[in-house]
C-alpha cells in the first residue's frame, strides 16, 4: 500500500476513463486496474484510504482578495485542479472566470465532467483571447461580484507581448484589483526544466519559470505539485 499516489485522485479518475474508452472496458474495471498500480486490490479502498480532494481544501484557505500561484512541470495536472477550483466554486454558487490560451470552451467541459462537475454556463465565463493580460483581465472583471474565482492560464502569458507592462507591474495590478473587489485571483505557472534534474519532492519559488524576474512574494499563496504531492503555502509576510 502506497502512502502517497503517484497523482491526485481526479487524474488518476481520468486516466481511467482514457483506459477504460482505449480499450473498450467498463469504467469500474478501468478504476481497478489503476488501483492495482497504486498497491490497492480495487478502486473503493483507494479513495477510502485516499478521501482528501486538494481542490476543497486550497479553495477554502484562500482568504477574499488574495492572489494564488499554481505552479508544477508540465503533465502532473495543474491545469485540472485549477478547473477543479473552478467547479467548486462554482458549486458554492461563486462567478468563476477562466482566461486560457490553452484551451477551448469544448475542452474546459470534458474536463469538468471527468472531474464529476457539470458546466454551469451562467456561472463560468470562458475567455481564450490572444490578448490576456491583467489589463485585459481587469478589464473583464469590472463586473465580477465579490468572492469570485479568477483562474488565469498561465501566469508566463502575461510576459509574452513586449508592448504590455512589465510582469511585475501586472502581477501587482492584478493583486491590488484582487484586494479591492475581494475576489480571488489564481495564475497557473511554468516550472523550469531544471526543477527535473533537482532531488526536491517538489518545487519550491525558486523553480518557477520567470523569463523576466519579478516578486513572487507578491502572491499570497503558494501551491506545487509533482507526482501526486499537492502543497499549499503560506506567502504571507510576517
Amino acid at each position: 500500500m502506497k502512502l502517497q499516489l503517484s497523482a491526485p485522485i481526479f487524474v488518476l479518475r481520468q486516466r481511467a476513463r482514457q483506459l477504460a474508452r482505449s480499450n473498450g472496458i467498463p469504467l469500474h474495471q478501468a478504476l481497478d486496474t489503476l488501483a492495482r498500480e497504486e498497491g490497492y486490490s480495487r478502486w473503493s479502498l483507494l479513495v477510502r484510504r485516499h478521501p482528501a480532494k486538494p481542490a476543497p481544501r486550497i479553495l477554502a484557505a484562500l482568504q477574499a482578495g488574495e492572489m494564488l500561484l499554481l505552479a508544477a512541470r508540465p503533465g502532473q495536472g495543474k491545469t485540472m485542479l485549477a478547473l477543479d477550483l473552478l467547479g467548486e466554486a462554482m458549486a458554492e454558487r461563486r462567478a468563476a472566470y477562466f482566461f486560457t490560451l490553452e484551451y477551448n470552451p469544448a475542452d474546459v467541459a470534458r474536463v469538468l465532467r471527468e472531474l464529476g462537475k457539470e458546466p454551469v454556463a451562467q456561472s463560468l465565463y470562458f475567455d481564450n483571447s490572444d490578448d490576456i493580460s491583467a489589463p485585459y483581465v481587469i478589464d473583464a472583471l469590472q463586473g465580477a461580484p465579490t468572492r469570485s474565482l479568477v483562474v488565469v492560464d498561465y501566469l508566463q502569458v502575461l510576459d509574452l507581448d513586449r508592448r504590455k507592462p512589465p510582469v511585475e507591474e501586472q502581477i501587482v495590478a492584478l493583486k491590488q484589483f484582487a484586494a479591492a473587489r475581494q475576489i480571488n485571483v489564481v495564475l497557473i505557472s511554468q516550472v523550469h526544466q531544471g526543477y527535473e534534474l533537482s532531488a526536491q519532492a517538489l518545487p519550491t519559488l525558486n523553480d518557477v519559470r520567470q523569463p523576466n524576474p519579478f516578486d513572487i512574494g507578491l502572491f499570497d499563496q503558494a501551491c506545487f505539485m509533482h507526482a501526486g504531492r499537492v502543497e499549499l503555502t503560506s506567502l504571507a509576510h510576517p
